[in-house]
This record gives structure tokens, C-alpha cells and sequence, in this order.
């Protein structure tokens, strides 16, 4: 009786399952990606990895943005992004002119919304990279199509980093105006703004040369918003 050749199953080519196992991830990284989105848009975001690796400790006291005296976020608009309530994410001009400033050297100056800011505090790492702003971008868009403006404002006042291992405007507030956040004055919401970009070399208290007369422009730029209704969408 003659034997049969068992043979042995073809194996698809190479191309093919490295085409498999790339879009088995982005589908992963999408539905992973959803989740928490949705996740964060009715539960308060426990923590971010700034706050993991953040070797001081985590102070925060998350508190709803009803609760978060009007001068804040006017003051976040004010200092951070003018543009808060007309763009969908992204303002193209704040970037345009953030290029041309920082191609001529010195200090480096950001074009990012504050809803690229809370999309990077929230789900991305600090710093830099191509990598990273290609995340950022992809979040960006997530929490403006999934939360609308009111929670990103939201969020973004509680979990930036407002002073040494302390974060949010709650836990800010506290530690330097011993109240809360729901009493804030122009003058003290301008202080808090100011040091948002560099929260570990800026302090709110008696703070001198540049963050003073920063503070003070941003606390002035609170009436503009209010005026203007750069802040409708909050309301």
C-alpha cells in the first residue's frame, strides 16, 4: 500500500500577516483608545502618567467645573487659547505664528489649544516628538467630537499641574490662596494661568518679574473674555 505525502499547511506570506498584526493594533489601539474617552467624559480621569512619574507626590482635589469660579477658565481662555470656543481643536494661526517665533531662536513658544493640552495631560506623555503630537492629534479630535467644550475646560482645570506635585486649579488654589477655587479673583485666576506653562519654576505667591506682569495682563485680558464672549461656550 502506498504511502501519502502529508504535506505540510502553505504559511500566508510574510507581508500578509505583518498587514494582519498592524491592523489587528489600530483597530486595538482605536477601541482601546474609545473607551476611555467616553470613560473620561462622565468619570473624573484618576490619574495621568505626568502624576504617576511626578517624584514630588499627586495633591489634587477634583472638582466640577460649576463649582470653579468663572474667573478661572476666563483666565485659562485668556492666557492659553482666545480662540477656545471657535476652533474644533486646533487653531491654525496660534500655530502658524508659534513656527515663524520659534525659527528665530530663544525661547520656545507653543501653539497648542487647550484642547491638545488636555488631550496630552490626559491619555500622552510630557515633551516633544512626531510621535507623540500624532497621538495628541488623533485624542485632540476624540474629546472635541465625544466631550464638547464645557468638559474639556473641565478636565483641563483638573489635572494641569498648578504648583510642585499639586494639580488642578482646586488643589492650586489651596495651596497658595488657602481657599478654594470657587472664589477666585481676576487677580488671583491671572496668577494661577500664569504659572501653568512652567508650574515647578513659577509661583503663584509674591511671584516677581515675568510672572507678575504676566499674571497682571492675563487678569486685566479677564474682562476682554467676559466682554467679548470668548467664553459662550461655557455657559
Amino acid at each position: 500500500m502506498a504511502r501519502t505525502k502529508r504535506t505540510s499547511p502553505v504559511k500566508p506570506p510574510l507581508r500578509g500577516r505583518i498587514a494582519r498584526i498592524a491592523l489587528r493594533t489600530v483597530i486595538g489601539f482605536v477601541a482601546l483608545s474609545l473607551f476611555f474617552v467616553i470613560l473620561y467624559r462622565f468619570v473624573p480621569v484618576p490619574v495621568t502618567l505626568t502624576m504617576l512619574f511626578d517624584g514630588n507626590g499627586i495633591t489634587k482635589d477634583w472638582t466640577s467645573l460649576s463649582d470653579i469660579d468663572p474667573n478661572m477658565p476666563r483666565a485659562a481662555i485668556a492666557a492659553e487659547d482666545s480662540k477656545f470656543c471657535q476652533h474644533h481643536g486646533f487653531d491654525a494661526d496660534a500655530i502658524s505664528k508659534a513656527i515663524r517665533f520659534n525659527e528665530k531662536g530663544g525661547r520656545i513658544r507653543g501653539g497648542s489649544t487647550i484642547s491638545q493640552q488636555t488631550a496630552k495631560n490626559v491619555f500622552l506623555w510630557q515633551g516633544g516628538g512626531y510621535v507623540r503630537k500624532a497621538f495628541e492629534a488623533w485624542f485632540t479630535l476624540l474629546i472635541e467630537a465625544l466631550w464638547g467644550k464645557e468638559r474639556i475646560m473641565e478636565v483641563y482645570l483638573n489635572v494641569a499641574e498648578t504648583g510642585i506635585g499639586t494639580y488642578g486649579v482646586e488643589a492650586g488654589a489651596i495651596r497658595y490662596f488657602n481657599h478654594g477655587a470657587d472664589r477666585l479673583t481676576p487677580a488671583e485666576a491671572g496668577r494661577l494661568a500664569a504659572i501653568l506653562p512652567l508650574p515647578k519654576k513659577r509661583a503663584a505667591i509674591a511671584p516677581k518679574g515675568f510672572t507678575r506682569r504676566y499674571g497682571n495682563i492675563i487678569a486685566r485680558r479677564i474682562g476682554v473674555v467676559r466682554r467679548e464672549g470668548l467664553d459662550s461656550c461655557l455657559k
